[in-house]
């Protein structure tokens, strides 16, 4: 482990989200930039929802702040902070990372979707024409979706308890991957042969599946956003039908490379 010192030089980042105890990033990053020969740090910040819109800018006005990165729920929320948005997070209006620029703007985009997929290529898991299923079209479903689509995924069927929510992601991918079938569905469908969770389930203690999705065959591959030490219900589920999978933590690490590459573009 790199030894990491703060001093008055040292350059913050901060993870914004509610709850924040499950989070990662801070030891993660901070051991990345230390590693990198940068004197900074990533610490955890818990915002609740009712003060955020007061928060967050106080936030990004720290002069020693150079970025943030958002998790649930506030994704989609924090996008109107950015000066400019990469072409991820303007497709789909939802961002998990902030950057600030050397004149004092702020760029933000997307990684959570392109962290999926290469969690996918370095097991070796195939996702070209896969039929898969997404439980969730919020900030990290859109992303994961998105990035699902340029993959070369045939088809793509989005669940989400605000159907109107997956409907319009749905006509966002459609018209932005003509060659992948998107549709809004109101149950999991029957040829899925890709399921993946980006909802928050499996988060809290006693969690279930995000919906009766029954047995599985063993070439089904299963994926989960839900970071956790322990395997989630989903993964569990996918574990006892012997499946393919990609954990919460797969798609964290899968993003890391990207997410230094952003932080140190500035």
């Amino acid at each position: 482990m790199t030894t990491v010192k703060v001093n008055g030089a040292t350059r913050l980042y901060a993870i914004i989200g509610d709850p924040i105890v499950q989070v990662r990033s801070p030891e993660l990053y901070t051991e990345l930039f230390a590693a990198a020969g940068m004197n900074a740090v990533m610490v955890p910040m818990h915002v609740m929802p009712e003060e955020f819109d007061r928060t967050v800018p106080a936030l990004m006005a720290l002069e020693n702040l150079d970025g943030l990165i958002a998790t649930v729920p506030y994704k989609a929320r924090v996008v109107r902070f950015a000066t400019r948005l990469g072409n991820t997070a303007a497709r789909i209006g939802a961002l998990n990372a902030l950057r600030r620029e050397s004149d004092g703007t702020w760029t933000g985009d997307m990684f959570d979707g392109l962290g999926f997929v290469r969690a996918a290529e370095r097991k070796g898991y195939t996702l070209r024409g896969r039929r898969a299923a997404l439980f969730g079209a919020g900030g990290a479903g859109r992303a994961i979706g998105c990035e699902l689509a340029a993959a070369g995924i045939e088809s793509l069927s989005i669940v989400d308890p605000l159907h109107e929510r997956a409907v319009a992601l749905a006509k966002t991918l459609a018209d932005a991957f003509p060659a992948c079938r998107v549709a809004a569905m109101a149950t999991l469908p029957d040829n899925a042969d890709m399921i993946v969770n980006a909802s928050t389930v499996g988060m809290r203690e006693g969690d279930g599946l995000p919906a009766d999705i029954g047995a599985l065959t063993r070439d089904t591959l299963v994926g989960d956003v839900v970071v956790s030490e322990n395997p989630t219900p989903i993964i569990r589920h996918a574990m006892r039908h012997d499946c393919r999978h990609i954990t919460g933590r797969d798609m964290f690490y899968g993003q890391q490379d990207a997410l230094m590459a952003f932080f140190t573009a500035a």
